[in-house]
């Protein structure tokens, strides 16, 4: 790799005092914290080990890994869980070591399949272009124009919407790529972007695409994946690897993808072909049973709204028998026909169909005890999915025993100062307890002062969040808690409805402006924010991965404490593998997770040293209950008040000088 060649360099001499970073940026202040994890990053690399490092926020945990692992002379995989922080790697941690720190490295930047434009698709589509409304019409020839001039076939680089349907038809999955028998093979942007992947020293990702890669590589399938062969990984954001994994190493079947099977068989071969009659009318059969098998399914199933999801459970699959047999039938003759025929494209309409076949046997049967089953409908979606129960079996066998080095690093990975339930969900221990390599582990304070920068607001006046009555309650609250800061809030909440209700119940009232979460997309709505002082009614991806420095954000108001809905197919199934085991499920799984997910919710407060503000948190069992103290052992030190009136006075009162 580039950098082996380069003895002289060493974390000391990068990241110590008068080292490369502090000649490199003018404004350098020595953070002890970065330099012990950079430390203990370059003993797991020596060592071949595994690190499990919680970095406070501010503690420059970026560079802290970034630096050991360009050093270590080995092809790293770095991975994150939110495009946001994907790009600060990329685009500003990366360029700072290279361009200000003169270090000498190649790195690739990957995204999914489908953010690519796929040539050949391009090239069907472009004959008969259609597309599903006069808006996605218009830019046609925007995109037509960019296809001629990219260099990577990104759809970043258009910025289309990201409703834009016509896009699917554009790009390619794992199952629709054609692969190496594609006659656009040499010239496909995956494959130069694959190809500049394996001249990398290294590679940032996301967490969806390492686990999709990671899976079709140990399917023992022949599907080529995204990613080269690597000899390290080192997982940011690495409190959100278990739902990320459990999601791609499972199983799926919609109709969403059926729709598009039966599209692409049709539309395969041209009308003079004499296999043309017969592959249509085998795509229109698929095509028919799938719409009556999924039209019956919301309600055979208990699926009710647009938004929901329910446990597949034997007595409510045999109401569909009949129907989901039809499914597969269509399939299999499907898949029949285009055996053995010389096109690539319908191989992989032979393969796709014996998958789905396969992947609804599966479904169906719903025995296997290592798995969840369960439906679910998004818009007009209806999806059925298998996915495993525990992880961490799946992580031992597929990647532990390929890759020596890992470092998972987060700033929540502790839940009551211990690593325990993290290791234990990310199989870190053998079924007898014992280690599955060399685990160190190590937790870094952050650099904040969070007694000074931060108060923690606990009422106690308030109802039980199960008590009717509570939502209005802690609306009148939430009016109160944006009088003492002018606005500058975001409204965490644990679920659609109370963010809904508490919205309709608060917006009219406020003296600026009220932003609620779907109403516009993220960026846009991130955008107000910080330009205008407001209040932000927001759920789930805005409790983590969202940075919002400085006075535009000064308080942050939690509906309840955040435990999972144990109504979730996959929670539940967890619960119930815990007490199969004969371990206790909420002091093993859902407290810790809860104070996990709390620890993420605080951390949009404070981001510099010079941030100041509060968090509210309005569920009264962090102070009366007995596992209040979990949650509030895993939160910073900051100063505690319960009454507004002190509260007011602490935030409007003189601010002493950051020490």
């Amino acid at each position: 790799m580039s950098l082996s060649a380069t003895p002289s360099l060493s974390v000391d001499s990068l990241l110590g005092p008068g080292g490369a970073l502090q000649e490199a940026l003018p404004a350098y202040e020595h953070r002890p914290e970065q330099l012990q994890m950079a430390r203990a990053v370059e003993r797991a690399f020596s060592e071949h080990s595994y690190l499990l490092a919680e970095a406070g926020t501010g503690t420059g945990k970026t560079l802290a890994y970034l630096v050991p692992a360009l050093l270590s002379g080995r092809r790293v995989v770095v991975s994150t869980a939110t495009k946001t922080l994907q790009d600060q790697v990329f685009f500003k941690d990366l360029p700072l070591l290279r361009e200000k720190m003169g270090l000498k490295f190649e790195a690739a930047y990957l995204k999914g399949r489908s953010n690519y434009l796929c040539l050949h698709r391009y090239e069907s589509f472009a004959k008969d272009p259609q597309f599903p409304s006069r808006e996605e019409a218009r830019q046609w020839p925007r995109l037509k124009a960019w296809v001629g001039e990219t260099k990577t076939g990104d759809r970043a680089e258009l910025d289309l919407p990201e409703s834009f349907g016509a896009w699917s038809r554009l790009s390619t999955t794992s199952e629709t790529c054609l692969g190496s028998r594609c006659p656009l093979y040499e010239t496909c942007f995956v494959t130069r972007m694959r190809k500049a992947a394996e001249a990398a020293d290294l590679l940032v990702v996301n967490h969806h695409l390492f686990f999709a890669d990671l899976s079709l590589r140990s399917s023992g399938k022949r599907v080529e994946g995204v990613l080269p062969w690597y000899d390290a990984v080192v997982f940011d954001e690495a409190h959100a690897l278990e739902d990320a994994a459990s999601g791609n190493f499972g199983y799926g079947v919609s109709n969403f993808r059926l729709e598009e099977l039966a599209r692409d068989a049709s539309a395969l071969l041209p009308a003079t072909d004499e296999r043309h009659t017969t592959l249509s009318a085998l795509a229109a059969r698929v095509r028919t049973h799938a719409e009556a098998f999924f039209n019956q399914a919301p309600r055979a199933l208990g699926l009710s709204g647009a938004e929901s999801s329910v446990a597949l459970r034997p007595e409510s699959l045999a109401k569909l028998s009949g129907a989901m047999e039809q499914v597969r039938e269509g399939l299999a003759a499907l898949a029949s026909f285009a055996a053995g025929e010389r096109e690539p494209e319908l191989a992989a309409i032979h393969r796709r169909g014996e998958e789905m076949v396969e992947q609804l046997s599966f479904l169906e049967k719903a025995e296997s005890a290592d798995h969840v089953y369960w439906a679910e409908s998004r818009g007009r979606g209806v999806f059925l999915r298998a996915s495993p129960i525990d992880v961490a079996k799946e992580l031992r066998e597929r990647l532990y025993g390929a890759v020596d080095t890992v470092v998972f690093t987060s700033a929540t990975l502790a839940a009551d100062s211990r690593f325990d339930f993290f290791a234990s969900r990310m199989g870190m221990y053998d079924d007898e307890g014992q280690p599955v390599a060399r685990v160190r582990t190590l937790s870094v304070p952050s650099p904040f002062d969070f007694p000074r920068q931060s108060a923690l607001y606990l009422p106690t006046h308030l109802p039980d969040p199960s008590a009717p009555g509570f939502i209005e309650a802690a609306s009148e609250e939430i009016l109160e808690l944006c009088q003492v800061t002018g606005g500058r809030a975001f409204v965490l909440f644990t679920s659609l409805r109370n963010m809904v209700r508490a919205y309709e119940l608060v917006a009219g009232r406020l003296m600026v402006p009220a932003l609620l979460q779907g109403e516009r997309p993220k960026a846009q709505l991130l955008e107000s924010f910080r330009s205008t002082p407001s209040v932000l009614f927001a759920a789930h991806s805005f409790w983590e991965g969202v940075d919002v420095p400085g006075d535009a954000l000064s308080l942050v108001i939690i509906d309840r404490l955040p435990f999972a809905s144990p109504g979730d197919p996959l929670v539940a199934a967890r619960i119930r593998q815990l007490e199969a085991r004969g371990e206790e499920p909420f002091e093993q799984y859902q407290l810790p997770q809860a104070a996990l997910a709390l620890r993420q919710g605080f951390g949009r407060l404070i981001r510099t040293q010079a941030d100041r503000g509060i968090v509210a948190m309005l569920d009264r069992r962090i102070v009366t209950k007995g596992y209040g103290r979990v949650f509030l052992s895993s939160l910073p030190p900051a100063h505690r008040l319960d009454d507004v009136t002190e509260l007011n006075r602490w935030f409007n009162g003189p601010v002493r000088l950051v020490r």
